[in-house]
């Protein structure tokens, strides 16, 4: 996994930045999802991983679908991804394409996991903290994770605030083995 955000950095910089200069990140956005979604499909990842088919029939698939989300400069980039065999980078590039978009925009994006449905009261009041903690606005997505007991678990870029009760019986555990 490391070694392709490695790879894929590179490639989501150097969009970003023509995304910035041409003031184009919201079209950017959209190319790079449709074009990840594609790659990800298994039907469309058989075609371009298979090297039967040529880079020419590669991008007339890829464009037909993009239709007219495909600006030059995208077409550009997918023919540069072609002819260096990176396509399959296209979903770790949109990522990090909107890693980099949020930055710039003073947004985090946090995962909050929990054992029980929050409502909306409770996500508003946990977005404000969030926010006031980390000086930034932020983005939640929840997801239940029944496992955890009782409490949340929030990740948010490399802090993870674990105040579930299987966090907390998992640290006590430790704590009497030492």
């Amino acid at each position: 996994m490391a070694e392709l955000i490695t790879v894929a950095r590179p490639y989501a910089e150097a969009v970003y930045s023509l995304a910035t200069e041409q003031q184009t990140q919201s079209k950017w956005s959209e190319a790079l999802a449709w074009l990840a979604a594609m790659v990800a499909n298994p039907d469309v990842a058989q075609v371009v991983t298979n090297p039967k088919h040529t880079a020419q029939e590669i991008e007339a698939l890829l464009f037909d679908v993009l239709g007219d989300k495909a600006s030059n400069e995208v077409r550009h980039f997918v023919v540069t991804l072609i002819e260096n065999r990176r396509l399959t980078l296209l979903p770790e590039i949109a990522a990090q394409f909107e890693v980099l978009k949020a930055q710039a925009e003073g947004v985090v994006d946090a995962t909050v996991e929990t054992a029980f449905a929050l409502t909306d009261a409770q996500q508003a009041e946990l977005t404000a903290s969030l926010s006031h903690k980390y000086a930034k606005s932020v983005r939640i997505v929840v997801r239940e994770v029944p496992e955890l007991i009782g409490g949340v678990r929030i990740l948010i870029g490399d802090d993870v605030i674990d105040a579930s009760v299987s966090g907390k019986l998992q640290a006590m555990a430790a704590s009497l083995k030492n």
